[in-house]
């Protein structure tokens, strides 16, 4: 019988490899002092690179949550049910920590290395990153009230995830989310409608509609409302301390173009509980910490997403022949591949530079406060653009197969856009940039001072610094222009961190192509003379031991 359908040039899936083995990654790691954490890192990342894992984030996505309003005798019950896989997903990144470990831990580098678990744990898949990374934003908010803290900080950041609407004191571990925007306003808040009237108890009764509320099962929430004394944040509990259920009702349930495995919903505040947050008038001020950890929780993901996408293409091209040659040999494919990992390898290491600031920032040092101001707002804005653009092209080195489903990189793909709306989009965060510039003009010699510990390494990065100052000099509308200074900021603060610490063959081909000015429109458009073997030889998959 005649064999019709013998399968060959087919690339075998990307299993078994430690998806920690990531040497831009690891570096970090280790200049923010947190190199005791490359064991248990090492630990989930080779549970991010197993055939399970990767299961639980397809089924997943394939597998949407569903809302229940009612039970079956009319009694408004407003539960998500999840598949299980979305628990498993959660469950191994709040036993790691993920959620909100270094608020109590005290060794050296401890948010910088909950910064590369999320940036690892977060390529098996993104959805449920947003639960985890809402709930390490709360404690820092929560901290304007004392009181609130206290009661809720242990269980926030307890390592177990104990799913179910219960009272928050009788469970293990706590979920937090946040509910912000509305419909006539989105990221002006300002503008919020929704009320809270003052008790005698010292509670508050919340009314209003909340257009976005990610994560609605969540245990806690954050949210913005109109007191008496003006706009104020307010913490509301799903359940009572007497076991009932408040009153917050959620109307649907978004159909959303990426982000599937997790709920974001409207939610009705029908006369909720809530508690004050800070003081009357002050909610803006009190929830912008939760925003700035978020905003680097979402530069975290980007370079997350387009780790995962220069991995996987190199490994496809690797294992893919066309035209009597593997693609990856190809000249022209390597330029593309190589281009990718340049812009990955920029976007993790701004990220985890980050994260470094803020562990120093917290420790009371000013100048990284002032670096972590701007340059998570440069970053939030320039890394997340990147991101839909990087995806595309990664899912492009597949060809065909990459736009088929099981190959998970249309997943990719409609995540990519998510992380630059969420916390403010690409506006937003530009404008933000301008905004710690006018507030603290001494954050721009801050910046200047980062910057010049890589003075001299590079001619080509040199220039670009200048022209930033020059261009930072002239505010004739300043505002017109933001996007491309914001960028320019961000360029120049990713080169000044590739060129200091970065591999020297990725250092040279991002000065020359992003700083150089040798680079066309799209990836793939390299300069001759690029080191594409060093380059490459970034993103290869290691295998676990």
């Amino acid at each position: 019988m005649p064999i019709t359908h013998e399968v060959t040039n087919q690339v075998p899936d990307l299993y078994g490899h430690d998806v920690a083995a990531d040497p831009t990654l690891l570096a970090a790691l280790h200049r923010a002092g947190a190199g005791w954490a490359e064991p248990g890192l090492h630990t989930l990342g080779r549970l991010a690179g197993t055939e399970q894992a990767a299961d639980w984030g397809r089924l997943a996505n394939d597998n949407p949550p569903v809302l229940r309003t009612h039970d079956r005798y009319g009694h408004r019950i407003d539960e998500v049910e999840f598949h299980p896989a979305w628990h498993r997903l959660m469950t191994v990144a709040v036993e790691h920590g993920l959620h909100a470990a270094p608020w109590v831990d005290d060794r050296p580098g401890a948010h910088t290395a909950r910064a590369a678990g999320f940036y690892v744990w977060g390529q098996v898949e993104a959805g449920h990153s947003c639960p985890v990374s809402m709930t390490y934003a709360s404690v820092p908010a929560l901290r304007a009230t004392p009181e609130l803290a206290a009661q809720y900080e242990p269980l926030l950041t307890a390592t177990a995830y104990d799913f179910g609407l219960r009272e928050p004191h009788g469970k293990r571990g706590l979920i937090a989310g946040m509910s912000m925007t509305e419909k006539q306003g989105g990221s002006d808040v300002r503008t919020n409608t929704t009320t809270a009237t003052p008790h005698a108890d010292g509670t508050y009764r919340i009314t209003g509609h909340k257009w976005f509320t990610s994560a609605p099962m969540s245990d806690l929430f954050l949210t913005l409302a109109q007191a008496p004394g003006g706009l104020s944040c307010f913490l509301l509990p799903r359940v009572l301390p007497d076991g009932s259920r408040n009153r917050l009702l959620i109307q649907r349930l978004k159909e959303k173009l990426g982000n599937r495995s997790n709920a974001s919903a409207e939610l009705e505040y029908d006369g909720a509980v809530g508690w004050l947050v800070g003081e009357e008038g002050r909610g803006v001020p009190t929830i912008i910490e939760m925003v700035n950890m978020t905003r680097l929780d979402c530069t975290l993901g980007a370079a997350s997403g387009m780790r995962l996408g220069a991995v996987r293409a190199l490994h496809h091209t690797t294992h893919r022949r066309a035209f009597g040659a593997a693609l990856v040999n190809q000249p022209l494919m390597r330029n593309v591949l190589a281009d990718l990992v340049v812009e990955s390898e920029a976007a993790t290491a701004v990220a985890l530079r980050l994260a470094e600031a803020t562990d120093r920032a917290l420790a009371g040092d000013e100048q990284e406060v002032l670096v972590r101001r701007l340059g998570l707002a440069a970053a939030k804005y320039w890394v997340c653009k990147r991101g839909p653009m990087h995806a595309a092209e990664a899912l492009e080195c597949f060809g065909g197969n990459g736009y088929v489903e099981e190959s998970g990189m249309p997943r990719l793909y409609r995540e990519a856009p998510l992380v630059s709306i969420w916390e403010g989009s690409g506006n937003v965060a530009a404008l933000d940039a301008l905004r710690a510039m006018a507030r603290r003009p001494e954050t721009v010699q801050a910046l200047f001072t980062e910057l010049a510990a890589a003075a001299g390494a590079d001619r080509r990065l040199d220039e670009a610094v200048a022209v930033l100052r020059k261009q930072l000099g002239d505010t004739a509308e300043i505002e017109y222009r933001t996007r491309r200074l914001v960028e320019q900021i961000a360029l120049v603060f990713q080169g000044s961190l590739l060129v200091r610490y970065g591999d020297p063959a990725v250092a040279d081909a991002f000065c020359a192509s992003r700083l150089g000015g040798d680079h066309g429109g799209a990836f793939g458009t390299l300069p001759t003379g690029v080191d594409t073997a060093g380059v490459l030889a970034r993103a290869e998959a290691v295998p676990s031991v």
